[in-house]
């Protein structure tokens, strides 16, 4: 009897807390006013998934446009067809080509420096042309719903020549190639064209300004606004054609990108002694414009312009991730004899053309959304967000690097974590336009920075 009134209370107990759980109110999926049957998706880099330095098989998998589509398959979605790479070891493009043309993804090891001090460092393998011909092979035709091309600027798409195999002295991006429906004859915007899409998904003008500023400044140009609208009036113009709808985002502050942060321009913390013989070796050569002192100095940069071809860094300018830091470590490189080679510094005016460049491309990507009625994901103000630091789902967030839990560890592009949730806002953003109730998920087999 003692047992069954000690049921009885517990029943009760139970029934009251179920009685007072709310319930809840979670909406039916619905696409609103879109049609998801059929989704592709165009852009670079982010939105093919490329992250950790290289192209590779889960990153494609859990990619932007990936995630979307099994959110789509909510509301009518079909299976998304993407050109996987083999494995995930993958495929990347080297940014110092003297070294290899082709790099693995890398990953978090034990590394011992020049100063023969071991800790965890990014590690990645150099892949020459021959061995990369497992990731070079690909799936021609016109099947591929993720027509997203890392490094490709936006006039890339209109190009056939982009679609030829890879080659040193000619196209240097070996991603288009795979995927191509003809190659070196079909270009990525008649492939994307010819899908019949009724849904797009698209983060355009990123590479036309970060291939530019990845280089420090070096690699060619950044294209004009005037010119990059003209490209992509004619790109909606074709994908709207038969009464598509999409979702389009801008472009980001490229100072929320530890790429561009992690190494800081006077990073240089000098002894006064230290300080005292630097400038003892410049000051005799006439370089008076160059001084060393106690505390935090800027490095020296190779600049033309300058008395001597060389001047320190100041305040506003920036030094990218791909720097080599063993040598800044042990061989005085930035300081003394080997300056800082212009290709791995943002200088003022660098600066201020890459600012110039993202402000009027969002001019021209908020003019396009709505003269063609899409949906748009400020990624501008979400990066800022990052930056700031966000919480998901009781998870923090934040831009720095390794530790932020939002970018791979080649400091620019999002780990899968970081894609997931970015994914999360084009998902809004295509609920608010179109009147549709899509849901956000949490990713749980998307990967942050991974510890040995």
């Amino acid at each position: 009897m003692k047992k069954l009134l000690q049921l009885v209370v517990i029943f009760n107990f139970l029934f009251i807390i179920t009685s007072c759980t709310p319930k809840l109110d979670i909406p039916t999926p619905s696409a609103g006013d879109a049609n998801f049957s059929k989704p592709i998706a165009i852009g670079g880099d982010f939105m093919a998934g490329y992250q950790d330095g290289a192209l590779y098989q889960k990153g494609q998998k859990l990619s932007i446009p990936a995630l979307l589509a099994e959110q789509f398959k909510l509301v009518g979605g079909p299976l998304f067809n993407q050109a996987l790479m083999p494995d995930n070891e993958g495929l990347g493009l080297n940014s110092k080509v003297w070294e290899s043309w082709f790099v693995s993804s890398s990953h978090l090891g034990y590394k011992t420096d020049c100063e023969g001090i071991t800790s965890l460092s990014p590690l990645k393998s150099n892949i020459s042309v021959s061995l990369a011909t497992p990731y070079l092979t690909g799936i021609a035709g016109n099947s591929v719903q993720n027509l997203a091309i890392p490094f490709a600027n936006i006039s890339d798409y209109f190009n056939p020549t982009f679609g030829n195999a890879f080659s040193s002295t000619a196209n240097k991006n070996p991603y288009y190639n795979r995927i191509a429906s003809y190659p070196g004859v079909s270009t990525i915007y008649a492939d994307a064209k010819a899908q019949n899409a009724t849904f797009f998904s698209a983060w355009l003008g990123m590479e036309d300004i970060y291939n530019y500023a990845s280089s420090g400044g070096t690699n060619a140009s950044i294209p004009s606004s005037s010119s990059f609208a003209a490209y992509l009036d004619t790109l909606l113009g074709g994908l709207t054609a038969n009464g598509a709808k999409g979702v389009i985002a801008n472009i980001p502050d490229f100072r929320n990108f530890p790429y561009y942060t992690l190494v800081a321009w006077d990073n240089a913390e000098l002894g006064q002694a230290q300080a005292d013989s630097l400038n003892d070796f410049y000051t005799p050569m006439g370089l008076t414009h160059i001084f060393f002192k106690l505390g935090r100095n800027g490095f020296i940069v190779n600049d033309a312009n300058s008395n001597g071809g060389v001047r320190q860094l100041h305040k506003g300018e920036y030094i990218t991730l791909s720097v080599p830091i063993d040598s800044m470590k042990c061989n005085k490189y930035g300081l003394l004899i080997q300056t800082i080679n212009n290709r791995y510094a943002l200088d003022s005016s660098e600066v201020y053309l890459i600012d110039q460049a993202i402000t009027t491309y969002n001019s021209v990507i908020l003019q396009k959304a709505a003269q063609y009625h899409l949906a748009m994901v400020d990624m501008h103000s979400y990066f800022n967000s990052v930056k700031a630091g966000i919480k998901w789902n009781g998870a923090d967030f934040n831009a720095e690097f390794v530790s932020g839990g939002f970018y791979s560890i080649d400091g620019y592009h999002p780990n899968q974590k970081g894609y997931a949730l970015i994914a999360n806002e084009f998902i809004k953003a295509i609920n608010s336009k179109y009147n549709a109730s899509i849901p956000t998920f949490t990713c749980i087999e998307c990967d942050g920075v991974l510890f040995p």
